[in-house]
Order: structure tokens, then C-alpha cells, then sequence
């Protein structure tokens, strides 16, 4: 399993620098501030599991590279905006300081608008689409929901209406389900259609995503109470600092570890219709998931 993930990453990682355009420009801040938050190293979560899913469904996963980067330039452009001082106001980024930290609001900004931009060029070029064809132009139009108003957008603009006010658990499911569970179930969807999957296991895959994703970012909201800025590598505390209501202060912390091992479980129960050849997955959601202890 870690040589199968180790090789989905390396390849991530490599392919990953050649999208960026060349920093030997006049807007060479602009290109730099991009790369400084796209390079950064993370989990690669998405791309990782846009790539298993394709190879999963027996596609090729080096006609899938493209999306999978494009993906993790979304990831990569949400976090920008979301440090920023007009929403979460956050210093630290996967253990550096944040993109505005470094580069100012206003380069900032533009780089994660730059991002986002890239991310369907690289996926809808000549190039890409000669390799995955009307596949290809499907997944960038799953993409373009996933992250947009009714997505991740949509799902942010609930988090800041929320600060400071008291929100129910439906309230707060449907807003992680957007700003987090969007991309994931992206991820998980395109992998799929890229593999030209039938639609039983693009459901099964969504259902997947879907648990893994609200169980994800319900683990985050118990490590921003149990973990520290320097494990994590982005401040703790800070739902606390913004008056924001989630899982933990709702339901408290043992509650919300059963909801992670129930929304695990649900997941693992998804990947029955591959058969035996979705170990990787489940080992993945079983990682996630250890993620609170």
C-alpha cells in the first residue's frame, strides 16, 4: 500500500512543477507566489485519489496526470484565499508562513485566481483532451461545479455566515459537504470517468467520497482542539478564535471520533463492488480516519 501511494505522489510531485508557467517574466512575483503554495508539500489527498480511482477502473493514469494537478491547483488556490485577513486571517500554511505572508494580500489574491485559471487550461489543452477526449471534457466540467458556487465556493460563503452565530449539525454537514467533501468527491468522481467507468461504480465512488470527506474534515475539527501549530502546521485553535461552531462544540469529542469510525466504516462498505481490488482505498480511508488518535 505505501509503494502504491508512494508511487501516485512521486508522480504528482513531479509532473506537478512543469504546469507553472516560467517565473522569467515581468509578472515573475505573480509566478512565484503561485509556486510557493502549489509546491508546498502536503498530503496530495485529491490528486491521490483521482489517480486511484482511475487506476482502480483500469484507466491510464498518465493520460490522467493533467487532472489530478489540476485538482491539486484548486486545493492549492482555496488555501490562499482562505488564510487571507478578509476570511480566515491565518498566518501559517502547511508549516510556513501563508501565501500573504510572503507576497502581500494583493499578489496573493491573484495568484489563487491565477490557479484556478491553470487548473482548466492544463486539463482542456489540445494536449490532455487527445489523450482522454470527451472523458476528459467531462471531467473538467465536474470540476468546474465541484469548486464553484453550489461547491467549495458555496460551502466557504456558509463558514463566514456562520462565524459568531450558532448553526445546526445540518447546517454544518452541508457546509463541510461543499468546502471540503466537494473536491474530494471530484477527485473520487474524475478518477472514473477518466477510467470511462460505468455508473454504478461512479455512484459507488461518490458514496465513498462523500464519507471520507465529511469524516475528513470532521478529523480536523478535532485536531484543531487535541493537536498542536507545530504538527498540523497551520494554527490550532483558530475555530475557537473565530467563533465558529463545528462537530467538537457541538457533539463533543468522543461523539465526534464514533461519527468519524461510522462514516470510515461506510466507506470501506462502498468499495465492495470493485471487488478485491480496492485495498489501496480502503486503507486510505482507514488512515484519514487514525488521523484523531
Amino acid at each position: 500500500m505505501t509503494a502504491m501511494k508512494n508511487n501516485y505522489l512521486e508522480k504528482v510531485e513531479k509532473y506537478l512543477p512543469t504546469l507553472l508557467p516560467s517565473a522569467d517574466c515581468e509578472e515573475k512575483n505573480l509566478i512565484l507566489s503561485m509556486e510557493y503554495s502549489l509546491l508546498a508539500k502536503g498530503k496530495r489527498l485529491r490528486p491521490t485519489l483521482l489517480l486511484a480511482f482511475c487506476d482502480l477502473c483500469g484507466g491510464d493514469t498518465q493520460a490522467a496526470m493533467p487532472y489530478a494537478c489540476a485538482i491539486e491547483m484548486i486545493h492549492a488556490y482555496s488555501l490562499i484565499h482562505d488564510d487571507l485577513p478578509c476570511m480566515d486571517d491565518d498566518d501559517l500554511r502547511r508549516g510556513r508562513p501563508s501565501n500573504h505572508i510572503v507576497f502581500g494580500e494583493d499578489i496573493a489574491l491573484l495568484a489563487g485566481d491565477a490557479l484556478q485559471s491553470l487548473a482548466f487550461e492544463v486539463m482542456l489543452n489540445n494536449a490532455a483532451l487527445e489523450k482522454t477526449g470527451v472523458n476528459g471534457a467531462k471531467a473538467a466540467g465536474v470540476l468546474s461545479k465541484a469548486c464553484g458556487a453550489v461547491g467549495m465556493v458555496g460551502g466557504q460563503v456558509i463558514d463566514l455566515e456562520t462565524e459568531g452565530k450558532s448553526a445546526s449539525l445540518d447546517t454544518l454537514t452541508l457546509m463541510y459537504s461543499k468546502k471540503t467533501g466537494a473536491l474530494i468527491k471530484a477527485a473520487c468522481v474524475m478518477g472514473c470517468i477518466l477510467a470511462n467507468a460505468d455508473d454504478a461504480l461512479i455512484k459507488a465512488a461518490e458514496r465513498y467520497a462523500e464519507n471520507i470527506g465529511l469524516a475528513f474534515q470532521i478529523v480536523d475539527d478535532i485536531l484543531d482542539v487535541t493537536s498542536t501549530t507545530e504538527v498540523l502546521g497551520k494554527p490550532v485553535g483558530s475555530d475557537k478564535e473565530n467563533e465558529k461552531v463545528n462537530y467538537v462544540t457541538v457533539l463533543g469529542l468522543e461523539k465526534s471520533r464514533d461519527i468519524v469510525n461510522e462514516l470510515t466504516m461506510k466507506a470501506v462498505n462502498e468499495l465492495t463492488v470493485f471487488d478485491d481490488n480496492a485495498d489501496f482505498l480502503k486503507s486510505m480511508a482507514l488512515d484519514l480516519a487514525k488521523r484523531v488518535y
